[in-house]
């Protein structure tokens, strides 16, 4: 059987599970759509929660970025996990006991605001939107290589895929599914994991083995590794190159982003008491802590893998022919991903072979002239294909290359799901029913709710042709976006009783507002390629790239509503009051529909 047919078996499989899944798991009304009818339990809504988080970015994309950056892109691992600690401490268990459907709706009641309801509405938008960009590129990539099509093709097959089951599951449906997609995609993520461990190092568990002792050579792995990349001329893969103010934002930002994004919030809405919403987020950081404990070593020997496919002779040797990756099976696997236009390679100086190595260091300029090189020849290595690509690397059985493929479409399309069913929840829920029609009947509003989600996906789809940049760096922009909107109202809503409506408002426009123009400045307006006036390379602010300024723009948020709340009217007593209630996590009532 050829690896096509194994990769549609999986695939086909694992999609056939999930849509019979949101078939049977229908949402027959609102409270089952926007809250699964509150009966999840914590260790199902954790790992559906897990699933949810563990989107393209972190499945398909962030073991990328630190495969070919090293230490400095452990901020990705730090921010991401600790902001479930913040939401399990901070946010989790007050939301769940104010009742409500929707993060909206909670700032609306809580700063008695149609208007505050409305900018929240506007931020979770605009944090949604940018962070399916980043799934959407994930499912063009997965979808691309294993139904060998081109990455724009992949994308729209995702699309409508991803129409199919969250369009009519609504929160009942897509929690079920997540389920299923945690289980597939740790699966697929671990497995191959295990097997380069092995292989690398003779340790079944690749976070030990990450620091154990490499099989052929008998040194450690990190330190082979570490004197390979110096040799090429590239960073030292567990040393520290980068700013440290600029790591430092930036980890606060995914920390704060992480427990401000309105599709992880509203997984803690779903559970029957408040507690459960506590032991939710903890069973979340344990599934999502079996990939994360893993991802470090992905990187590490997917890198590894690679620098030896271009030096088969070792550093010192000849690099890689032509005619070796042409006729060698083992090869096999960049034919592939050159297909998908994400992987290519040139011989710039015409002598059969293909050195990989980092024409921009000075301290290759003299090697490379001595031995008549022309330049790094490795043209173009996606950093969102190295997980998908890590079990043919490692040359692993057909079996596991048709399970990852599983994975990563589970892991992209099961964010986007959640991500899709947020932003229909603020349209429907929160714009329709909420300002413009709250009279709507319950059908009405569940169609209204269907046709948002298609609207998001089609416009995520579009963007997600020309993204401003990989998938884990494209949420870390949605990130920074609900960080400086989303969660410094949330914690004011819930920690403070001085700020009023005014002050809460003008809060999460000055954060939105300062943080998308500083992306849009280095990403270019509405992400559209060529208008940026910067770069992250030449940043703006000294070393503050557009990625790290959600940590800046939440300063700015917080800052602002203090500012406004003491110029203008007093917090009314009966909202102190509801704001005391909310800070004891006991006795949640139901869901109040309004």
């Amino acid at each position: 059987m050829d690896q096509f047919t194994i990769n549609l078996l999986f695939v086909g499989a694992s999609f056939a599970l999930y849509i019979g899944i949101a078939i049977w798991a229908r949402a027959g009304s609102t409270s089952e759509f926007y809250a699964a009818g509150r009966g999840v339990h914590p260790v199902m809504n954790g790992m559906a929660t897990a699933a949810d988080w563990m989107s393209a970015a972190s499945f398909i994309s962030m073991a990328g970025l630190i495969a070919f950056v090293g230490y400095d892109n452990s901020t990705f691992l730090m921010g991401w996990t600790g902001g479930y600690v913040l939401l399990a401490l901070l946010l989790a268990p007050y939301l769940r006991k104010f009742g409500k459907f929707t993060v909206s709706e909670f700032i609306g009641d809580r700063f008695y605001s149609s208007t505050a309801r409305l900018v929240a509405v506007i931020c979770l938008i605009v944090a949604s939107v940018t962070y399916v960009i980043g799934q959407m590129t994930g499912v063009g990539v997965a979808f691309g290589r294993f139904l060998e099509v081109s990455n724009t093709t992949g994308l729209l097959i995702g699309a409508c895929v991803v129409f199919a089951y969250a369009v009519f599951g609504g929160m009942k449906g897509v929690t079920y599914t997540q389920v299923a997609q945690y289980v597939v995609l740790i699966m697929a993520y671990t497995i191959p994991a295990v097997f380069i461990s092995l292989q690398l190092t003779g340790n079944p568990i690749p976070g030990l083995g990450l620091f154990g002792e490499h099989t052929a050579s008998g040194e450690p792995l990190l330190a082979k590794l570490d004197a390979i990349l110096k040799e090429l001329g590239f960073s030292e893969y567990t040393t520290h190159n980068g700013d440290t103010f600029n790591m430092v934002l930036f980890t606060l930002s995914l920390m704060i982003g992480t427990a401000g994004l309105p599709h992880v919030i509203m997984r803690f809405f779903t559970v029957p008491k408040v507690s459960d919403a506590r032991w939710s987020a903890g069973w979340a950081l344990v599934f999502i802590a079996l990939l994360y404990l893993t991802a470090p070593a992905v990187g590490a020997m997917a890198r590894l893998n690679i620098t030896d496919m271009f030096w088969p002779n070792g550093t010192d040797g000849e690099a890689v022919t032509i005619e070796q990756i042409e006729t060698d099976p083992r090869y096999d696997w960049m034919a592939n991903w050159q297909k998908t236009g994400l992987l290519g390679w040139e011989d710039k100086n015409g002598d059969g072979k293909i050195q990989y190595y980092n024409d921009k260091s000075d301290a290759m300029a003299a090697k490379a002239a001595e031995k008549g090189w022309a330049g790094n020849e490795l043209t173009n290595f996606n950093r969102d294909i190295l997980v998908l690509a890590n079990p043919e690397i490692a040359n692993l059985p057909g079996w596991v290359i048709g399970l990852v493929a599983a994975g990563g479409l589970a892991a992209a399309l099961s964010t986007a799901a959640g991500l899709l069913l947020a932003i229909s929840s603020a349209v429907s829920h929160d714009l329709i029913k909420g300002s413009i029609n709250p009279n709507i009947s319950e059908k009405g509003e569940l169609l209204s709710a269907r046709i948002a989600m298609a609207v998001a996906i089609g416009v995520a789809t579009y963007l997600g042709l020309n993204p401003p940049g990989f998938a884990a760096q494209t949420v870390a922009l949605a990130f920074g976006l609900a960080a400086a909107s989303i969660f410094p109202a949330l914690m004011m809503g819930i920690f403070s009783k001085k700020i009023n409506n005014s002050g809460a408002v003008a809060g999460m426009l000055a954060g939105l507002v300062v943080t998308l123009l500083y992306i849009f400045l280095h990403k270019g307006w509405f992400f559209i390629p060529g208008t940026n006036s910067f770069t992250d390379a030449d940043p703006l602010l000294g070393t503050v790239k557009s990625t790290s300024f959600g940590a800046i723009g939440a300063a700015v948020n917080f800052g602002v509503a203090y500012l406004v709340a003491g110029m203008t009217k007093e917090t009314p007593q009966e909202i102190k009051d509801l704001v005391e209630s909310v800070r004891i996590p006991r006795g949640a009532g139901a869901a109040q529909d309004h």
